[in-house]
C-alpha cells in the first residue's frame, strides 16, 4: 500500500510540473454564469470577524473585505484602501479609502467603519487582532476617507495585516453596542464584497450573488456561487467528475485522488494561493495536564511521530516535513534548529527516563476528511509503539473549536496560517499574554515562558532584518528545544479547477479572497 501511494506521490508532482503557473489570461474576460465550488467542511459560520477557520475564511471571503489585497510575493496593492503612507519613523500609516464604497445594504462605507472594526469589534473578537493591535496607539479619522494608525513603535509586519481574515471591516451601524457574538446579523453577513449572501441551506450548499453595486466596474463577472456541502471526499470527487462543481479547492479530495482527478479532461491545477497562509500543521500539547508538563514526555513523544511516512502515505507527497515552529515561507525561517527527527529507539528511552505512569492520553482529531482521520491512527499506533496509551476522541467542527477552546483534550491536531511573518502569524501561539482559555487559535497549548514573550516582543520592533533573523533563530531554537508541541508539516494544497474558468487563484490568498477576478470561457 505503500509502495503504491509513493508512486501515486510521484505523479502528483508531474501533474503539478506541467500544470505550472498559471496561465496568462489573453482572451478578454466574459460575464455572467454559475460558479460552483467544494466547501469542506461545512462552516460553523460566516461571521469572519467572529470565526476564523479556513472554511468560514473562504466563503466569507468574498463577502468581507479588508483595505488591502496581497500578490504572491506578498507585495500589497488597494483594495478598500486606494493608497497609503507610511511615515518616515514607520510610525504612521495614512490610509486614503474608496470613494463610493458601500455595504451590501446601501450603507456607506467610511472612515469610521475602519475605526469600529479595527479598535473596537476585533479588539474584543479576534485574539490574533488583539496581539497586533497592541502596537496601535490611537486610530484618528480627519475625515470619511482617511484613516490614520498611530503606532507605539516601528512595528514593519503592520502593513502585512490588512487582508479579510484578519482585518474584515465591519458595518458599525449594525454591530455597535450590540452584543456581537449574538447579533443576528451573524447569520446574514453583509459586507462590501464582490457577492452578497443569499441563503445557505445546512448540510447542502450556501448561495451567494453578484454585488450589482459593487465599486469596481464590471467585477465580478460571475453572477453567483455555490459553495456545496458534500460530506465524504469520494462523493467530492465525483461532484467534480459529473460537472456538479467546477473548483475544488485544497482539501476537498482526498490526496491520495489527486493525480486521478487531474488526468481528467479540461482539469487544471495549481499550488498557487497559499503563499500568504504558509499552513503549518501540529499537535497543541497541553501543558497543564500531567505528565504532558514533563519535557522528557514530550520529547519522547516528538521523536515517535514518523512524520515523513505521513507526509508520503497520507499527504501522497504533498508539503515538507516541520522543523519547528516556523514554516519555511515564512520570513526568517530557520532550518538547523534542534534535532525533532523520527528515533523510536530515542523516544522509548527518553519515555523511561520520563514520569509517564500508563496515563491514556486524549488525542483530538482534526474532523477535516479522511486524511485526518487516518492520521490520527498513525499518530495513537506511533505513540502505542514506544509504550504510550492513546485514545483518539471523534468530533465534528463546532466540537472541535469548543473543546479546543476550553482545552478538553491532551493533544489536538490542528494547522494554523503563518501570515509571511513570525511576528504576524506565529507568536500569538507562544506568548504568555495571549493564552487565555476561550480560542482555539491563540496560544492553546499554554506554553510559559518570559524570555520568549520578551524576544518576541523586541523581533517584531527591529528594524534590521538581520538583526530580526538572528532573534528569531534563537526563538525557534529555544521553542523547539521546550517541545512546546509536536510539529509535523508544512502542508501542501493544490486547486484543482476546470481549466474554463479563468483566474481563480489571483492572490497570496488564493481561493479565500479571489473570487471578484473570476470568469468562465463558455467557447472551451
Amino acid at each position: 500500500m505503500l509502495k503504491h501511494l509513493k508512486i501515486a506521490a510521484a505523479a502528483t508532482a508531474a501533474a503539478f510540473a506541467l500544470a505550472g503557473p498559471l496561465a496568462a489570461q489573453d482572451a478578454a474576460p466574459k460575464s455572467g454564469g454559475t460558479l460552483n465550488v467544494v466547501i469542506q467542511p461545512e462552516p460553523p459560520g460566516l461571521m469572519i470577524g467572529l470565526m476564523q477557520n479556513g472554511p468560514t475564511q473562504m466563503v466569507a471571503g468574498e463577502i468581507y473585505e479588508s483595505l488591502l489585497r496581497y500578490d504572491s510575493d506578498l507585495e500589497p496593492s488597494g483594495q478598500l484602501a486606494e493608497s497609503w503612507e507610511i511615515s518616515e519613523d514607520g510610525k504612521t500609516y495614512t490610509f486614503k479609502l474608496r470613494e463610493g464604497v458601500v455595504f451590501h445594504d446601501g450603507t456607506p462605507f467610511t472612515s469610521a467603519d475602519v475605526k469600529f472594526s479595527m479598535d473596537k469589534f476585533l479588539r474584543e473578537t479576534h485574539s490574533r487582532m488583539r496581539t497586533y493591535m497592541k502596537h496601535v496607539e490611537s486610530i484618528e479619522t480627519p475625515d470619511d476617507h482617511t484613516v490614520v494608525f498611530k503606532l507605539v513603535q516601528p512595528f514593519g509586519p503592520f502593513i502585512g495585516i490588512f487582508e479579510p481574515g484578519t482585518a474584515p471591516m465591519i458595518p458599525k451601524h449594525i454591530y455597535d453596542g450590540t452584543d456581537f457574538a449574538n447579533n443576528p446579523a451573524n447569520n446574514t453577513p453583509i459586507g462590501t464584497g464582490p457577492f452578497k449572501f443569499d441563503e445557505w441551506v445546512k448540510g447542502s450548499y450556501i448561495h451567494l450573488v453578484k454585488n450589482d453595486g459593487y465599486y469596481m466596474d464590471g467585477k465580478p463577472y460571475v453572477d453567483e456561487v455555490y459553495y456545496h456541502v458534500i460530506p465524504d471526499a469520494a462523493s467530492r470527487a465525483v461532484a467534480y467528475e459529473t460537472g456538479q462543481v467546477d473548483v475544488l479547492p485544497g482539501g476537498s479530495i482526498e490526496n491520495f485522488d489527486v493525480s486521478r482527478i487531474r488526468a481528467l479532461d479540461n482539469t487544471c491545477i495549481t499550488d498557487k494561493g497559499w503563499e500568504y497562509f504558509g499552513p503549518l500543521s501540529w499537535m497543541w500539547i497541553n501543558l497543564n495536564n500531567k505528565p504532558l508538563d514533563d519535557l522528557k514526555v514530550r520529547q519522547a513523544m516528538m521523536h515517535a511521530l514518523d512524520r515523513q511516512f505521513a507526509m508520503d502515505a497520507l499527504w501522497n507527497g504533498l508539503g515538507k516535513v516541520a522543523t519547528g515552529p516556523l514554516s519555511s515561507s515564512t520570513r526568517f525561517y530557520a532550518g538547523d534548529t534542534p534535532d525533532i527527527s523520527y528515533d523510536p529507539v530515542k523516544a522509548k528511552q527518553l519515555l523511561e527516563e520520563s514520569s509517564y505512569n500508563g496515563e491514556t492520553i486524549r488525542l483530538l482529531g482534526l474532523p477535516y476528511g479522511e486524511t485526518w482521520q487516518r492520521w490520527a491512527e498513525a499518530v495513537k499506533q506511533n505513540l502505542s509503539e514506544i509504550g504510550m496509551k492513546v485514545e483518539i476522541v471523534p468530533s465534528d467542527v463546532a466540537g472541535w473549536n469548543q473543546k479546543v477552546a476550553d482545552r478538553d483534550f491532551d493533544l489536538a491536531f490542528t494547522y494554523l496560517y503563518q501570515y509571511g511573518d513570525p511576528a504576524l502569524g506565529v507568536s500569538r501561539t507562544y506568548m504568555s499574554t495571549n493564552a487565555e482559555p476561550g480560542s482555539p487559535w491563540n496560544n492553546v497549548a499554554n506554553y510559559q515562558n518570559p524570555e520568549i514573550d520578551k524576544m518576541f516582543d523586541e523581533a517584531a520592533l527591529m528594524a534590521d532584518p538581520e538583526d530580526r533573523r538572528a532573534s528569531y533563530k534563537k526563538i525557534q531554537d529555544k521553542i523547539v528545544s521546550d517541545v512546546a508541541n509536536l510539529w509535523l508539516l508544512e502542508l501542501g494544497f493544490p486547486t484543482i479547477y476546470r481549466c474554463n474558468i479563468k483566474n481563480p487563484v489571483s492572490t497570496a490568498l488564493g481561493v479565500n479572497d479571489g473570487f471578484r477576478d473570476v470568469w468562465i470561457d463558455k467557447a472551451e
